[in-house]
């Protein structure tokens, strides 16, 4: 009888283990942050075919799954993969391949490192970008004659950081037909004397005929930027301004499996664009989405392109400018309104904001699911902010922190309160997309993380922080750059949490960054990125 007993228990044991079910991959014996609904945290999830199977405690996890490819994750946090919620992604790229003055000091410096890159790499054109005149001593906008003379037959074009302003030397002037004479609406030929200077601000940069970039360089670009973000943990990005064949040559590098993080596509809204991917409708695989366009309201706050309801504080008479007319953003959004697509238009100053605001709420007549996007949202005079509550706000928290030196002497003292207003602009819609707006600011998100709750740079500046009623806390910060991020791009159900059925998309880091030190979130390190399940890095 007792024979029997143990038989039958024998039995039953290798019954149980035998109904255990077969998973692609395990991980336990991890701190996960899900940021569910009740924003739980887990020990362990088994994932099968690239989706969450199942989420629970090391103990429930073995009890049903088996896997030959488990990952002990030794008390480790384990996060939804990171979404960067607006970014340059396919520019990054590109941008690898050029002269790189991000972070020069002075002009003579810019000169230098262009000097440096062309007697290494010899081109017919010199791209670049980076500089900033705000971090130099002499915070005034550089003039060509320098440039000038160090290369008075090679043509030169180099971008402010922001994207928002051109510097350019008489040769470029030359061959793109730029002369004394010419104009443009939406931007701006700076002169001085009644002569060109070279520096040309947002709609006068399209005059410059820069060669394009081979399709060999456009795949090699792509690829290193996918290397880049996978090692700080991003597994979507939102590419904020893509053309047609940008779009096209994503999704066949998708296809075939050489690119494999996933891409949400803001269309450039020019009018042919905008009449092809309407009529064409959304395009949706799993790792391109391509249903927004990409408006430009107006230009940057740094180079005073921003539109702004009164004149600047340290250049009177001057209020920035719109890109385009009121009417023509108007005719734009009603386009956008009778589709499917979402429209997310780049408002700096609080003039911009407010006519891009009034504009969605005139058009959409009361549609409270559009997710219609305001990107960056960085000055709203506060008598608007209300006119967000149906807006989704998505802001990049290191801009705050990059401006804050120089933000104030631009606006004012009253105008700058509702600048960088994150706490506040989540109050009102109940959301926030956090993006890093890179190759402005840098790529990574523990960056942005810091910004957001911290609000100080790098230097531990300001000691008590800037404008500490619009921070964010641990918890929002990194709903904004996972959950949230997914909802503002309509895919909360497929991704942006660990959950049962969604993407098996999560990152591995080598500390805790919702519980230690907040000084140390930006030395943190990415053990590992998977997508689908897929160890990418």
């Amino acid at each position: 009888m007792k024979k029997l007993i143990t038989l039958t228990l024998l039995s039953v044991t290798i019954f149980s283990c035998n109904q255990k079910q077969e998973a692609d991959i395990i991980v336990k014996n991890a701190k996960v942050y899900t940021v569910n609904n009740d924003f739980t945290s887990v020990e362990s999830f088994a994932i099968k075919d690239g989706k969450f199977l199942a989420v629970g405690t090391n103990e429930e996890i073995d009890q049903k799954y088996n896997s030959s490819n488990t990952v002990d994750a030794d008390g480790k946090a384990v996060y939804p993969g990171l979404i960067d919620g607006h970014c340059h992604f396919f520019r990054f790229g590109l941008q690898l391949q050029k002269v790189d003055v991000t972070g020069t000091n002075s002009y003579d410096e810019v000169l230098e490192k262009i000097a440096a890159f062309q007697k290494e790499k010899n081109l017919p054109f010199i791209t670049g970008r980076g500089w900033d005149q705000n971090d130099w001593e002499v915070k005034k906008f550089p003039t060509k004659e320098k440039l000038d003379q160090l290369f008075p037959d090679t043509p030169v074009a180099i971008t402010r950081v922001d994207g928002h302003a051109m510097l350019v030397n008489q040769k470029a002037l030359d061959i793109s037909g730029i002369t004394e004479n010419s104009t443009v609406e939406g931007g701006e030929f700076i002169r001085e004397n009644g002569k060109l200077t070279g520096v040309l601000i947002d709609n006068a940069m399209d005059f410059v005929k820069v060669p394009a970039a081979s399709k060999k360089e456009q795949i090699e670009a792509l690829k290193e930027a996918e290397k880049i973000n996978f090692s700080y943990g991003l597994t979507t990005v939102v590419d904020a301004g893509l053309e047609k064949e940008n779009i096209e040559l994503i999704d066949s590098l998708q296809q075939a499996g050489a690119l494999k993080i996933r891409i949400y596509a803001m269309v450039s809204a020019t009018q042919p664009q905008l009449d092809y991917y309407i009529k064409k409708g959304i395009i949706k695989t799993d790792r391109l989405n391509v249903r927004s366009f990409k408006v430009y309201g107006d230009g940057a706050l740094g180079s005073r392109g921003a539109a702004m309801k009164e004149p600047y504080s340290d250049r009177h008479n001057h209020f920035g400018a719109l890109i385009y007319s009121p009417e023509r953003y108007r005719e734009i959004a009603k386009q956008i309104a009778a589709s499917e697509y979402q429209m997310n238009t780049h408002a700096i100053g609080d003039s911009a904001n407010y006519l891009m605001l009034k504009t969605y709420h005139d058009v959409l007549k009361g549609q409270t699911d559009r997710r219609w996007r305001i990107e960056h949202a960085q000055i709203v005079d506060k008598a608007d902010f209300d006119l967000f509550k149906n807006v989704v706000p998505s802001i990049q928290p290191t801009h705050a922190t990059s401006d804050m030196y120089w933000a104030e002497d631009r606006v004012g003292k009253e105008r700058i309160k509702g600048g960088y207003a994150f706490k506040t602009l989540l109050n009102t819609y109940g959301k926030v997309a956090l993006g890093t707006d890179y190759p402005v600011e840098k790529v990574s998100p523990f960056l942005t993380f810091y910004a957001a709750v911290a609000r100080k740079d790098l230097n531990n500046y300001p000691e008590n922080g800037y404008q500490m009623e619009n921070a964010l806390t641990r918890e929002e910060t990194l709903k904004g750059m996972t959950i949230w991020n997914a909802y503002a791009n309509f895919e909360e159900n497929e991704k942006g949490s660990i959950e049962v059925g969604k993407m098996a998309d999560f990152v591995i880091l080598d500390q805790d960054i919702m519980t230690v030190d907040i000084k140390n979130v930006p030395n943190t390190k990415v053990i590992s990125t998977y997508v689908n399940g897929e160890k990418v890095h």
